[in-house]
């Protein structure tokens, strides 16, 4: 794709046009071009975004031998055979398998089998329906790329950074560096205390560094039920890592290449590299926001078929509306953006009812989460105090895990918990936690119940395999009923 000589750039037309070739905008590009419509991908860094580089992927990569060996640490007649150290070298050799060592090449062949085109370079917004992109690469120049029906960003979000003067001069982690770093620093300062600190401070702790986490509020996982975050942390302290809640940084600089943290409250910690896990903000910083009436840098407000507040033919899927930033919730919306706009390019009706093929109505009710620690964290809908907010008549139902012949098979001493969140007027699930080895591969069939309201007395007819951890199910049931 080359520019042409005149004085204008190139201008080509396309039905639709994805700034973005994360996840998201992969599968709103594969929805679009299954159903015949012409379509650009914009990209300006690596097809398939934040999750296959910095975060899901190479995050889990590094957590599995973690969690792999937690396991094993707790079976009797194998216990033995893991003592010791992880292999460091190895873990990371791995983690960089599973990012392709950070090359696009198979990401990119995927992309354009489903027909799309793909642009490498910074794209704007120029105007309605109209996307600028300044090309990379050999071909270089820029093109003018005009959507008939559909717009829509996908750009994702960055870890957003606390305003501390010279930390640029620190040359903090952010989520990239942690999931990307190439040995284990001697001393890791995480700060923050939700997915991101907790998954790199239970990995980067079980790697050879000595962890601290420091905690602007009282506990892990806040958004989780209370007892996620506890056990979370219980967890991390055992296993060596330092956690001081209720603490802030005031200040941190970077001399003869240690890391110089004050805290708020005047104390003094030295480190090899420190992590800011303290948020996310809207890559939508610099893509043209402005020129169609929209607040540059902002989160974008949606509807439920995903399209922008205000403009017919604009979409924000993923991160950038901020409904749920998680990969896999990403994707749900794409599909649902892309059915959206290949109906509305038809001419025909959307449907935007609760639960209509055009509407996310999941992201109101059933979004799933694992946070892949030791012990693993996993919940859907609601908690207890969230229902409660809402105006729901809920009651909380709590068993220990360790009750459930599952779990004392999975491993001695299992520990862990689960909560069920019973809307009592519907009878029907509103949300549930489960905290404990393994149980991530629990939460889907709470999602199930939780999206297809499942009323409590149909769940009894639902049978768990015995002896397996999902048991659970049962002991929730028969607390219920028993209270």
């Amino acid at each position: 794709m080359t520019e042409t000589q005149s004085t204008q750039p190139e201008s080509t037309a396309y039905d639709v046009v994805v700034l973005g070739a994360g996840p998201v905008g992969e599968n709103v590009a594969d929805r679009t071009r299954a159903a015949g419509l012409t379509t650009a991908v914009v990209e300006s860094e690596l097809v398939g975004g934040e999750c296959s580089y910095w975060a899901c992927m190479p995050s889990k990569a590094l957590l599995r031998p973690v969690v792999a060996r937690a396991d094993a640490l707790r079976v009797p007649g194998l216990s033995r055979s893991v003592q010791g150290p992880l292999d460091t070298g190895a873990v990371l050799a791995r983690r960089n398998s599973f990012t392709s060592d950070w090359k696009d090449d198979g990401q990119v062949r995927w992309l354009e089998g489903t027909g799309a085109d793909l642009y490498r370079g910074r794209g704007r917004l120029t105007g309605p329906r109209t996307v600028t992109v300044t090309v990379t690469g050999a071909a270089g120049g820029r093109r003018v790329l005009t959507a008939r029906h559909a717009v829509a960003v996908c750009t994702g979000s960055r870890a957003r950074l606390p305003d501390l003067p010279g930390l640029d001069e620190v040359r903090p982690w952010t989520s990239r560096e942690a999931t990307g770093a190439q040995s284990a620093p001697g001393r890791l300062v995480v700060v923050g205390g939700g997915v991101v600190a907790t998954e790199m401070a239970c990995a980067w702790q079980a790697l050879g560094s000595r962890v601290t986490v420091l905690v602007r509020g009282e506990s892990l996982l806040n958004r989780m039920e209370p007892f996620a975050g506890e056990m979370v942390a219980e967890a991390l302290t055992e296993a060596g890592a330092r956690i001081r809640t209720g603490t802030s940084v005031k200040s941190v600089t970077r001399e003869n290449g240690t890391v110089l943290v004050t805290t708020d409250g005047g104390d003094r910690i030295e480190a090899d590299e420190i992590l800011f896990a303290t948020g996310r903000a809207p890559r939508t910083d610099d893509i043209g926001l402005e020129t169609v009436g929209l607040e540059p840098g902002s989160w974008l407000a949606v509807d439920d078929s995903l399209r922008v507040t205000g403009h017919d033919w604009l979409y924000a899927v993923g991160d950038v509306n901020h409904r749920a930033l998680l990969t896999h919730q990403g994707k749900y919306q794409a599909r649902i953006a892309g059915a959206a706009i290949v109906t509305r390019a038809a001419g025909e009706p959307v449907q935007a009812e609760e639960w209509g093929a055009h509407a996310a109505t999941a992201d109101h009710a059933a979004v799933p989460q694992v946070v892949f620690t030791d012990p693993e964290a996993a919940s859907v809908g609601l908690s207890l105090a969230e229902a409660e907010r809402a105006g729901h008549r809920v009651r909380a139902v709590d068993v220990d895990l360790s009750s459930v012949a599952g779990a004392g098979l999975y491993a001695d001493g299992y520990k862990g918990r689960a909560r069920m969140v019973v809307d009592l007027e519907e009878e029907i699930l509103r949300g549930l936690t489960l905290v404990g080895p393994g149980v991530g591969e629990l939460i889907h069939s709470a999602t199930v119940a939780v999206a297809a309201r499942v009323p409590i007395a149909r769940l009894w007819h639902a049978v768990p395999s015995y002896p397996t951890i999902s048991e659970v199910w049962l002991r929730l049931l028969e607390a219920y009923r028993d209270a």
